[in-house]
């Protein structure tokens, strides 16, 4: 599994990959919010399938500030 995270506003986008049984790759991303018990994290498993990790990742952190800029209304 390959993650790097960063921050946008007020969370923090994590992209996430896995290798799959066939050699492709899936993604997903977390997305974190608040500290201690007041935090929150949302982790979207995203469709499709990737042929390289990078491409996998590259994907999950677009979705990740999609997520982040309709969440926050921007």
């Amino acid at each position: 599994m390959s993650t790097l995270c960063f921050s946008v506003g007020r969370y923090v986008v994590s992209p996430l990959t896995r290798r799959l049984d066939d050699g492709a790759y899936s993604a997903s991303v977390s997305i974190r919010s608040g500290r201690g018990q007041a935090s929150s994290d949302r982790v979207l498993r995203l469709i499709g399938r990737f042929t390289t990790a990078d491409s996998a990742l590259s994907h999950a952190a677009a979705q990740g500030r999609a997520w982040v800029h309709g969440a926050c209304g921007a």
